[in-house]
């Protein structure tokens, strides 16, 4: 049935840029009509203009805009809405805009608030993945804001390295590294007062470091009646501070019997929650052994959900849109997802890698990126003459290739990559040249500290 001609038939996207025109394209597929959000800030902006129509919501202050859930409700009502979709970031994870969504009468693209906030919380979460038998990484108990009472005590039982974790931290943030018990107070204390300004909880646990580690996770999609797929594998391990640069699917060098062990291992999680819609599970792989743990859930849709689409062919998005709108989605079996080839993403963004990744606003004085097309798929929100703000993440663009095989992959990344040409702000082109076509990178051998050990080829 089109979306067009059922409760989902017209979508607020609770978002801006670059994800608020990718849920657009869905939604225009099935029939449906979308409502933008915006800024000052973003009043010109590309999904605005994509948009069937637009409400401006505040100031350009994220605080004041996009995070504020009286004035996207009254910009639902006002439009006559009858769904919304959060996108990532900003609410995206926020449990009590879900629940106010749905108390409004609205039909909420995502997971349940209940599911939202279980694995929005790292250490309920790891709770609830170790009764699922999901192996996870040895941690500790809960610190909330200002009991730190048996901390060292904890570290000495965890082991060193050691992270200090935000409990309702996510995308790296809230997450500080400890390797002298010397610093083990002061990291923990700073990290609660960080999480307590940024989430409005500093609450703090302990989690083993693995010095030589990958970032493996899995793509799930629960039906919300027990059953749940697995959508295959993702490698994001080449990142810089915890934040993913690189993403690639499948996974290079990953034993096949380790890849359907997490597989299985996410997918069992996910249907043991009764999960409703896509998420990610995410796992910390020891480079060496390849023993792997369970880090944390992600309840929306994935910057990087493109090489999983380019793989399998489904569009994610869609399939959220679908479920929302009340179809069983039948077809959508694990024996009918399979592996096509391989697609890796590089993450364009506005900042300076010559002074620490520092973000580059400005106006894109130029802007030419390669056609899409022939695997070639590129996914932004911005134009040639378009503002690069300081108010938000400063990502330009998302450069996606898909081949039949990893080589013709990074091939057609590199040619992609060598005719971008971006004029007006620093952009990270160069480094992500250099991070393709560095030989370590090319075998594969790829680990969260890939960056700072090549940094010398890297940013030279």
């Amino acid at each position: 049935m089109p979306l067009g001609e059922c409760s989902v038939n017209k979508i607020l996207i609770a978002n801006r840029g670059e994800i608020a025109c990718r849920v657009m394209r869905s939604a225009r597929a099935l029939g449906a009509r979308t409502v933008a959000v915006y800024s000052d800030a973003d009043r010109e902006s590309l999904h605005v203009a994509t948009a069937d129509e637009a409400v401006h919501i505040g100031p350009s202050k994220a605080a004041e805009s996009y995070l504020n859930i009286d004035a996207l409700l009254a910009a639902a009502a006002a439009t006559g809405a009858t769904a919304v979709h959060p996108g990532y970031g900003f609410l995206a994870e926020n449990a009590n805009f879900a629940s106010r969504v749905l108390a409004a009468g609205l039909v909420w693209i995502g997971p349940t608030p209940a599911q939202i906030e279980a694995m929005g919380d790292k250490a309920r979460a790891r709770a609830l993945a170790e009764a699922a038998g999901v192996p996870i990484v040895p941690g500790s108990a809960r610190f909330p804001t200002g009991e730190l009472a048996g901390l060292e005590a904890a570290a000495a039982q965890v082991g060193y390295p050691l992270l200090v974790k935000a409990s309702a931290g996510g995308g790296g943030i809230g997450m500080r590294l400890v390797e002298d018990p010397a610093q083990l107070l002061k990291t923990a204390e700073a990290t609660q007062t960080m999480a307590a300004r940024s989430f409005g909880d500093g609450t703090v646990f302990l989690e083993r470091y693995i010095p030589r580690a990958r970032h493996v996770e899995i793509q799930v999609f629960g039906f919300g009646d027990g059953r749940a797929v697995h959508v295959y594998e993702r490698d994001c391990s080449i990142q810089r501070r915890f934040q993913k640069v690189i993403e690639e699917a499948p996974a290079p060098g990953l034993p096949a019997s380790v890849r359907q062990q997490m597989a299985e291992a996410a997918a069992r999680l996910a249907a043991s929650q009764h999960y409703q819609g896509a998420g990610t599970v995410e796992f910390i792989v020891n480079a060496e052994t390849f023993e792997f743990f369970f880090l944390e859930m992600n309840t929306r849709i994935q910057v990087e959900h493109p090489v999983t689409e380019c793989i399998t062919g489904l569009d994610l998005v869609g399939l959220q849109l679908r479920l929302a709108a009340g179809e069983a989605l039948a077809d959508i079996t694990q024996a009918e997802i399979a592996v096509n080839g391989h697609a890796v993403e590089c993450r364009l963004y506005a900042e300076n890698p010559a002074k620490m990744f520092l973000p580059s606003p400005g106006k894109l004085t130029t802007f030419a990126l390669p056609a899409a097309g022939d695997g070639v798929r590129i996914d932004t929100g911005v134009r040639e003459g378009d503002t690069i703000t300081p108010y938000y993440d400063p990502m330009v663009a998302k450069l996606i290739c898909h081949g039949a095989t990893r080589e013709e992959a990074l091939a057609k990344m590199a040619a992609v990559l060598a005719e971008t040409q971006v004029e007006g702000i620093f952009t990270n082109v160069q480094f992500l040249r250099r991070v393709v076509a560095h030989p370590a990178f090319a075998q594969g051998d790829v680990f969260t500290g890939f960056i700072e050990t090549h940094k010398a080829d890297l940013l030279g």
